[in-house]
């Protein structure tokens, strides 16, 4: 059965045929979500895996429930015309670290596991922040809006102080919002689309709970591979130092080809040329 791979996008064009050639199997096939901000889209191809390229596109904010809207978009176009055996959600900065042929083979050996990686599965005062509380301008969270940044925080202190909390009664759990599912999964994620609207409108960075949340309230939870390793849990590298996301340069690529995961993120296309050692060491 063949994988899908499902690419949020929004700029580095030339990474993203660069991963999109790396994914140009005749097991896969592609669905690309371009921003809907972006107004001339690049010209992208395969020659042996089947690419859709979205035309339902999505104003991505980040932080904003859209992100999770576009992820919705994806997954909804892929489980309409699967089942696959797999769907891998990746960036378009992303890259595979192992070769098509290992990352079926891999996921042959454990078919039947969920790819989602778990940072928190227990409520935290982080957590009951973002989604416990209003957020106000939700799609505006980068604004550098003076206004409208106090009125935000003005009125998250007014809740904490008047103890005020939402989506009371959910154990929401998280971590990372890249993932590999099953199908089954998958299905169960697009099913509850209106329940994740309802909950997640007005909360902040919930692309980090949607998935983990749903698969632990779910019959998938026992199929989850690993709760406490984020990275072994999705099987990706992610370059994360001090609670910042960096890119991967050149000094990374020997800790990376000997890593374990099968995707990283982030690249730049700053460093193509780093980006093709990996590519060629593929």
């Amino acid at each position: 059965m063949k994988h899908a791979y499902l690419i949020l996008a929004h700029n580095e064009w030339e990474l993203l045929k660069t991963l999109v050639r790396c994914l140009d199997d005749e097991r896969n096939d592609i669905y690309l979500h371009i921003d809907a901000k972006v107004a001339e889209l690049p010209e992208v191809k395969t020659e042996r895996a089947g690419l859709y390229i979205l035309a339902d596109r999505v104003d991505v904010r980040w932080g904003d429930l859209s992100v999770v809207e576009a992820e919705y978009t994806l997954f909804g176009s892929a489980v309409r015309s699967g089942p696959y055996a797999y769907y891998h959600l990746l960036s378009g900065v992303d890259l595979p670290l192992k070769s098509q042929d290992y990352i079926h083979s891999f996921f042959d050996a454990n078919q039947g596991k969920e790819f989602i990686g778990y940072t928190l599965t227990s409520m935290t005062p982080e957590v009951v922040r973002k989604v416990q509380r209003w957020h106000l301008f939700p799609r505006g969270f980068k604004s550098g809006n003076l206004f409208v940044r106090a009125i935000r925080a003005g009125f998250l202190r007014f809740q904490e102080a008047c103890g005020i909390k939402r989506n009371l009664g959910i154990n929401f759990k998280k971590g990372t919002q890249w993932v590999s599912v099953t199908d089954g999964m998958a299905r169960y994620f697009t099913e509850h689309r209106e329940w994740a609207v309802r909950v997640f409108t007005h909360t902040f960075c919930c692309d980090e709970i949607v998935m983990q949340t749903l698969c632990w309230q779910s019959p998938y939870r026992k199929n989850i591979y690993c709760t406490d390793n984020d990275a072994k849990g999705c099987m990706r590298a992610i370059g994360w130092k001090d609670g910042c996301l960096y890119d991967w340069t050149a000094v990374d690529y020997d800790s990376l080809m000997k890593s374990d995961a099968l995707f990283a993120r982030k690249f730049n296309s700053r460093d193509m040329e780093f980006v093709a050692r990996i590519v060629k060491g593929l």
